[in-house]
């Protein structure tokens, strides 16, 4: 794999090959190991490992990219030739800012500085590369699939899933005098139990392979896969729910594109006319966090602007959204600056050219002790419960209404009804119809936030909530 010195080498060779006024070259390096079980066998493994370098180059706001995965001298000069070619012939963006130099880049250090000139953090960016998991070998991984398929049989039960680790590389540089390196590793097991007539799930990842128990994660899912056998039918209607941290996960996810500044300026986000109004409940507090000890990701942005911590939802009261840099100099003296105060780019922008701006990844949910609230287990939460449902995960999540984000979607892989404090059975699944904003001002305990994934978004730390009046409109068949 491609090490920084390599890159910074072959930035060297791509300035020289260009007559561009300026020239950027973005580096992505990935060695992925993948291991697939089904049917209580290993019938998968594959390897695979590439690098690719994707060159922009701008002539007075033209500007365009080219991408080559080979690094001889005439491949980069075929890849330089191609991104001028394209950019001479593109329209100038008059919005277009000249690349950013160390310095501007290096304004707001993730640990230093929250956008806006909110609360100051003091946390350290946490190394987020382990040689634990760069070294895993397939006979590793056999051996992890070996225990999962153990608890399936233990259980009588057929189990599937994959565990892949995978080690990653990016940096990008640019004729300003920037230059950026993050190296990360990655390991994820998740696992299906599958029973006659219901089955369990769990996922988890993590850059250090020594967060993840694949045996406890089995038991869970064939746990969860025993206990929802011969599940009963129930009326669709409005329930108190408890959302495990992957549901949480995959429904919140679709709100995140619209805490966007260019989202705000295209009039298409939900936060359109109600930034600085109580939206959510007063118990409800979200940052993007590129660096809680518990997220992955790089510090810096397509860009290379550093990301920094920025407080999206503050006891309920939707503060700020990210901006990248040119969406930032758009915004700066706008009837919408007015009302939020100074705007300044938060390094959450993507590469350019790009019609999408900006997006904050790193999602992180506040502990309840944020407002004085104490968190709840899971377990806790359901001996609080008259009557509900528990939801592991849901799936086939779609937008309904934009504006007042209303979703649909379906549980799945261990939906149960809680009466009396207790889980008393499995149940058919539903599909729901709910709206973020309603949800979210529902919300009547949380637990402790941990670092969850899912199927439908990116990976958040989120916790497990319980949610008055869910709303599920009918039931499905399995």
């Amino acid at each position: 794999m491609l090490t920084q010195e390599q890159a910074a080498d072959i930035f060297d060779r791509i300035r020289r090959f260009s007559s561009a006024d300026e020239v950027e070259a973005i580096f992505n390096g990935s060695r992925f190991a993948l291991t697939r079980f089904a049917n209580n066998a290993i019938h998968q493994n594959v390897e695979e490992e590439n690098s690719v370098v994707s060159i922009r180059t701008n002539f007075g706001g033209r500007t365009a990219r080219s991408t080559a995965n080979q690094f001889d001298d005439e491949s980069l000069r075929r890849a330089v030739a191609a991104s001028e070619s394209l950019a001479r012939v593109q329209e100038p963006d008059p919005d277009l800012l000249p690349m950013p130099t160390a310095s501007e880049a290096d304004v707001c250090e993730p640990s230093e500085k929250a956008a806006g000139g909110g609360a100051r953090s003091t946390r350290a960016f946490t190394a987020r590369f382990f040689e634990e998991t760069a070294t895993i070998t397939p006979s590793d991984r056999a051996e992890v699939v070996g225990h999962i398929v153990s608890v399936a049989d233990r259980h009588h039960l057929t189990t599937a899933g994959i565990y892949s680790t995978s080690e990653s590389r990016e940096g990008i540089f640019n004729s300003g005098g920037l230059a950026r390196w993050h190296q990360q590793t990655l390991a994820e097991i998740s696992i299906t139990m599958l029973a006659a007539d219901s089955s369990g799930w769990q996922k988890l990842n993590s850059p250090d392979v020594r967060n993840l128990d694949a045996r406890r994660l089995a038991e869970t899912a064939a746990q969860k896969a025993v206990e929802s056998a011969h599940p009963r039918e129930i009326a669709p209607g409005k329930y108190t729910v408890i959302l495990e941290p992957a549901a949480v996960l995959d429904i919140v996810g679709f709100m995140f594109w619209d805490y966007s500044g260019v989202a705000i300026l295209d009039q298409r986000s939900f936060l359109n006319d109600r930034i600085g109004t109580q939206l959510f409940g007063k118990n409800i507090n979200i940052s993007d966090d590129v660096a809680h000890p518990l997220q992955a990701g790089s510090p810096f942005d397509g860009e290379g602007m550093r990301r920094q911590r920025v407080p999206l939802v503050e006891n309920g009261i939707v503060r700020r959204v990210v901006y990248a840099r040119a969406t930032a100099k758009k915004m700066r003296n706008s009837e919408y600056a007015n009302r939020v105060g100074p705007i300044e780019p938060t390094g959450h922008g993507f590469p350019l050219p790009n019609e999408v701006g900006e997006m904050p990844m790193n999602i992180v949910f506040a502990s309840p002790e944020a407002v004085s609230e104490k968190p709840q287990t899971v377990e806790e939460m359901i001996a609080s419960t008259e009557r509900g449902v528990l939801v592991t995960r849901l799936w086939y999540i779609r937008e309904v209404d934009p504006y007042e984000k209303i979703v649909t979607g379906m549980t799945r892989d261990g939906t149960f009804l809680v009466e009396n404090g207790k889980v008393q059975c499995g149940l058919r699944n539903f599909r729901f119809n709910e709206s973020l904003i309603s949800m979210l001002s529902k919300v009547e305990a949380m637990s402790v936030p941990v670092r969850a994934c899912g199927e439908e978004s990116f990976d958040m730390v989120v916790p497990a909530m319980k949610v008055g009046e869910f709303n599920f409109t009918e039931a499905t068949k399995f």
